[in-house]
């Protein structure tokens, strides 16, 4: 895909590429540039991801279906429960896991922004 600055560009969803992995999400890249990062992610139902953060990318998602429980803080000791129409706010480099709490499918837009690389999967949180 021509990706230049002064072109209006359109990503359907036949055009958006595999995203970072992390297990248990289904990441689905729209557009990636220096400064943002922006997809589509399907987790399905019942999944929990593993650990992961975004590095110097601070990350705000919007739940299109189902719900999105994350967790994250000292242990995973932090949890924060959203569903259709709301969104998350996620800080720079905060380490968490997201996962699907009900029976169905759960739709999210995410939009990073920041530097570098976007995802690193880690083994959890550190200790409180």
């Amino acid at each position: 895909m021509d990706r230049q600055h002064d072109q209006v560009l359109v990503v359907t969803p036949g055009d958006r590429r595999p995203g970072p992995g992390t297990p248990g999400m289904d990441r689905q890249e729209a557009f990636a540039t220096e400064g943002t990062w922006s997809g589509f992610v399907r987790t399905e139902a019942g999944m929990v991801s593993a650990w992961h953060h975004h590095g110097a990318y601070e990350s705000v998602i919007y739940v299109l279906t189902g719900a999105l429980k994350m967790e994250f803080g000292p242990d995973g000791s932090h949890t924060v429960d959203a569903g259709p129409g709301d969104f998350i706010y996620v800080p720079k480099g905060a380490v968490h896991r997201e996962s699907n709490p009900t029976g169905v499918p759960a739709d999210i837009i995410v939009v990073r922004a920041g530097s570098g690389q976007s995802t690193f999967n880690v083994g959890g949180p550190a200790a409180g």
